[in-house]
C-alpha cells in the first residue's frame, strides 16, 4: 500500500460533513444519503434509546468488525471510516483486495448518548470498556451480540488518546499509538496476539515513511473487564488504535488522515495475507510515556517579590459549548519539568507571570491568558 497514492487519494474522499472533535449521530446521518440502505442497519439503541448504526462493505470470507466511539469523546477514527466508506464506494483498485478477500462490519459510533453529551461515559455513567464482563448496558450487549452474530475473524477496537502521551520517554509525540491485547494475566504470547501484533508492525511501518518516532505502543497489562482483553481472550487477534496529537492539530485533522491511512493498512495486511513472524517488530515500538502538556511556562517568577524560578503546565481541559469543544486551559503542575514538554512552550526569561487580573498564578487557575512583562499572552495555539 503505496504512501503517496494514500495522500492523493485521501484529499478526494475526506468527508466534508464531518470535521472538529465533536461527531454525534446527527452528524453522520448527514452522510447516510451518499451510501446505499442495504450497507446501513440499525443493530440496537443507547441507553436513551439512540439508534446504533453498522455499516458492511465487502465479501470476502475473511470478517473484521470494527467500532469506533465506544467513549463519546473520541471521535477521529469515527471521522475516518466515513473516509474509508467513500474510497471503499468508488472501487479503487487501492482498495480492491480488501473489498474482494473481507467482509467488513463496522459500527462508526457505539455510544451515542457519550458522543452527544461529548462525554467518555453513557448515560448511565458506565465507561462501556470496563464493561466487557458484565455486560450492564446496552451499548455493550449491542456489542457483545453482534459479535457473537458476526463471529469476527479480526477485531479493530478504535479510540482517542490525549495529548499527554509521548512515544516512550522522549519528547516525541504519539501521534497515533496500537495495542495488540493481553488475553491472560501472564501476557502470554499466543498466536492471536502474534498475529495482531503483526499486524501493527505493518501499519508501523508504513508510518514510520510519514511522521517518523511518533507511533507509541499501550501498556499491554491485562484487564479482563476491557472490551479487547475480552475478544484476545476469545482468540480472535484484536487490535487497539489510538489517535493521539499532532503538532497545532487540537481538531485532529491531520490525525484523521493519519488514521484513514492505518486503518486502509491493518485491513490490507490482513486481505493480502500476515506474516507471523514478523511479530518481532512490534516489540521495538516504543511503549507510551506521559511526558507532554499542552502548554509549559519555562523559568518564571509566580511572586515579584521571590527570586525562585519554577515552571507552570498547563492541560486543556474540553468543555462542550453550543455544539463546540472549547479547550480552556488549567494548571495541573507548578515545579521545575527537566523531563517533560510542552506541545507549546513559553520562555519567561525569569520574569514574574500573573493573570490577566494581576494575581497569582495558582493550581487548578483556568486562565486562556497570562500576562508576562505586562504583555498578554495567549495559552491556546
Amino acid at each position: 500500500m503505496n504512501l503517496e497514492l494514500l495522500n492523493t487519494i485521501f484529499p478526494t474522499v475526506k468527508t466534508k460533513e464531518l470535521s472538529g472533535r465533536y461527531i454525534t449521530n446527527s452528524h453522520i446521518e448527514n452522510c447516510f444519503d451518499k451510501f446505499s440502505k442495504s450497507r446501513i442497519s440499525t443493530i440496537g439503541y443507547s441507553v436513551e434509546e439512540r439508534p446504533i448504526y453498522s455499516f458492511e462493505f465487502g465479501n470476502g470470507p475473511m470478517k473484521i468488525l470494527l467500532w469506533s466511539q465506544m467513549h463519546g469523546n473520541e471521535s477521529t477514527s469515527t471521522k475516518a471510516l466515513f473516509d474509508c466508506f467513500n474510497l471503499f464506494e468508488t472501487h479503487n483498485d487501492i482498495v480492491k483486495t480488501i473489498l474482494e478477500n473481507c467482509t467488513l462490519l463496522i459500527i462508526p459510533i457505539l455510544n451515542p448518548d457519550g458522543a452527544e453529551r461529548y462525554t467518555r461515559i453513557n448515560a448511565n455513567l458506565v465507561d462501556l470498556n470496563r464493561d466487557a464482563q458484565d455486560l450492564s448496558q446496552p451499548e455493550s450487549i449491542v456489542l457483545r451480540r453482534t459479535y457473537n452474530e458476526f463471529l469476527p475473524d479480526y477485531c479493530f477496537n478504535l479510540h482517542g488518546q490525549r495529548t499527554i502521551f509521548s512515544a516512550g520517554e522522549t519528547n516525541n509525540i504519539a501521534t497515533l499509538s496500537f495495542l495488540s491485547p493481553a488475553q491472560d494475566q501472564e501476557r502470554s504470547l499466543t498466536k492471536n496476539r502474534k498475529v495482531a501484533m503483526a499486524i501493527v508492525a505493518e501499519i508501523n511501518n508504513l508510518l514510520q515513511e510519514e511522521i517518523p518516532n511518533a507511533v507509541g505502543r499501550y501498556d499491554d497489562g491485562f484487564n479482563i473487564n476491557c472490551v479487547g482483553d475480552t475478544f484476545q481472550n476469545f482468540g480472535v487477534p484484536t487490535i487497539l488504535y489510538e489517535a493521539g496529537h499532532f503538532a497545532d492539530d487540537y481538531q485532529r485533522e491531520t490525525v484523521r488522515r493519519l488514521m484513514f491511512m492505518s486503518l486502509l493498512k491493518g485491513l490490507d495486511v490482513i486481505a493480502d495475507g500476515i506474516n507471523e513472524d514478523n511479530y518481532i517488530a512490534y516489540l521495538d515500538i516504543p511503549e507510551n510515556g506521559k511526558c507532554f502538556y499542552d502548554v509549559i511556562i519555562r523559568n518564571a517568577k509566580l511572586n515579584s517579590t521571590k527570586n525562585q524560578l519554577t515552571d507552570v503546565a498547563f492541560q486543556f481541559q474540553e468543555v462542550l459549548k453550543d455544539n463546540k469543544v472549547c479547550f480552556i486551559p488549567k494548571i495541573v503542575q507548578i515545579s521545575k519539568l527537566e523531563s517533560k514538554f510542552g506541545h507549546k512552550e513559553i520562555e519567561a526569561n525569569g520574569n514574574t507571570v500573573k493573570t490577566i487580573s494581576n494575581t497569582e498564578l495558582k493550581l487548578g487557575n483556568e486562565i486562556d491568558f497570562v500576562l508576562l512583562n505586562n504583555e498578554r499572552i495567549s495559552l491556546n495555539s
